[in-house]
């Protein structure tokens, strides 16, 4: 966490490239799907279960597996959304990453972007795209609020 992300860079863009994901909606997901900060809040989901649940499943007869996906899983529901969330917004405000991998397809952040001219702005268009920017995180906080804010205090992370 402590390493700046730019430094990811040329190593997923070669990955990306050699998969032949460039210009895709693969290409804008891929950094986001493993993170150090979705490890460790997850993490702390997990260790916040008592151990007798796990106990309880192996008893009844659960492997490894069985217990994992029907017992655990079901409890760190708010911290995976609260994960998916935070996800969200950092790859939907992400400006370097679409503008390397993608021509055509980017978040609106960085559409935002190649809006503004060098030396003229149109900025009546500008904020309206500002504006239609912002509707999409703001939807997506309002529907699973309940489940961020249970995931932030549960996992033992701070607002």
């Amino acid at each position: 966490m402590m390493v700046p992300s730019q430094i990811f860079i040329i190593p997923q863009y070669l990955m990306v490239s050699k998969m032949g994901m460039l210009d895709t909606i693969f290409a804008l997901v891929f950094p986001g799907l493993v993170s150090a900060f979705g490890t460790f809040l997850l993490r702390q989901a997990f260790m916040s279960l008592p151990k007798d649940l796990e106990e309880a499943a192996r008893i009844d007869g659960c492997n490894i597996g069985q217990t994992f996906l029907l017992i655990m899983m079901p409890l760190v529901r708010s911290g995976m959304i609260a994960l998916g969330i935070f996800t969200a917004v950092f790859a939907y405000k992400d400006l370097m990453w679409p503008m390397i991998v993608n021509k055509n397809v980017m978040p609106l952040s960085a559409a935002l972007a190649k809006m503004q001219g060098q030396y003229t702005n149109n900025y009546p268009q500008l904020m309206a795209a500002s504006l239609l920017a912002c509707v999409p995180m703001i939807i997506l906080y309002l529907i699973f609020q309940k489940q961020f804010v249970e995931g932030i205090a549960t996992s033992g992370g701070k607002l």
